[in-house]
């Protein structure tokens, strides 16, 4: 038991460490060249280093060293030192290749000079929703605004985990729009629109992707069927879709009549074929629901009379 738990521990500790390393090439590659700001602490670094040079390793670890001590006492130690692990190696790999960026990468790196901006943020999106997954499933975070959203969710529990994290994103959206303004011949200042909108694609993707790497394929379709052929629906359900049912008995307030009650959770892609079951049955009252994950035994049976 201790070695696998040792073995899982390891796993997840690489892969932390990797998924740094590749957020490090991917701002290399695709966003620090193309003038637009990341969501969160990291869209600041990237406006810092723009208009200061101020290296986004070096603020990285200058943010992220106390934001990890807070969410040590305040959230949860595991949580925190796993998080800050994946601040080290990737401010560390940032550094490494941004100094050396031009003879280790130069021929990769994507320079859209204002023509398909859209491109590199899309590719860099969905880099880092798929790194944004990966660190979640290791049981850390990326950082940054991930631990502030926890630290205020910790301390104000109405707030939303979510929201929070939009809530900072827009203020990083709204930034760069003075960020990346340029002067024009006379020297007044000119702002466009093209940050903002790129920063919202950019998170789009990211949270899009990240969302499905975090529950890939784990998840389904719950009906709840209120039926007087709960036998028949459950025997469609065995031949057609290979899944079983639960049946229970239930009393309706309004009729005080007797009917049976059929739970079922399906996979996704048959959502269609059950709902053509059920137009076989008019009586048949049905409500669907989302599952996000399923948890225990979840497999298709083999098909059998009942």
């Amino acid at each position: 038991m201790e070695k696998e738990q040792f073995r899982k521990n390891l796993k997840e500790y690489l892969t932390i460490i990797f998924m740094a390393v590749l957020l490090a090439f991917n701002y290399i590659i695709f966003i620090i060249e193309n003038k637009f700001a990341p969501a969160g602490l990291s869209g600041v670094a990237i406006m810092l280093q723009y208009k200061l040079g101020l290296n986004i390793g070096h603020f990285t670890l200058m943010v992220n060293i106390p934001l990890t001590v807070l969410a040590m006492i305040f959230v949860n130690r595991r949580f925190a030192l796993r998080s800050f692990l994946f601040t080290v190696a990737y401010s560390v790999a940032y550094m490494v290749l941004y100094e050396y960026r031009e003879p280790l990468l130069g021929g990769y790196i994507y320079r859209a000079n204002g023509v398909d901006t859209v491109l590199p943020v899309l590719a860099a999106g969905i880099v880092n929703g798929y790194i944004y997954g990966m660190t979640f499933k290791s049981n850390a975070s990326t950082g940054g605004v991930d631990i502030i959203a926890k630290l205020i969710s910790k301390k104000f529990p109405a707030f939303n985990f979510v929201w929070v994290i939009f809530i900072l994103n827009v203020a990083v959206a709204v930034a760069s729009y003075f960020v990346y303004g340029e002067p024009d011949e006379t020297g007044r200042m000119i702002y466009d629109m093209k940050p903002v909108l790129l920063c919202i694609i950019y998170s789009f993707v990211t949270s899009r992707i990240g969302d499905f790497v975090l529950k890939g394929n784990e998840g389904g379709i719950k009906f709840e069927i209120i039926t007087e052929h709960a036998e028949e629906i459950c025997q469609d359900i065995f031949d057609e879709l290979h899944h079983g049912a639960t049946i229970s008995t239930v009393r309706g307030v309004y009729s005080g009549k007797e009917k049976q009650h059929i739970i079922c959770v399906i996979n996704k892609h048959q959502l269609n074929e059950f709902k053509n079951i059920l137009y076989k049955y008019p009586d048949a009252f049905a409500f669907v629901s989302s599952v996000d994950s399923m948890i225990g035994r979840f497999v298709s049976v083999k098909k059998r009379v009942i």
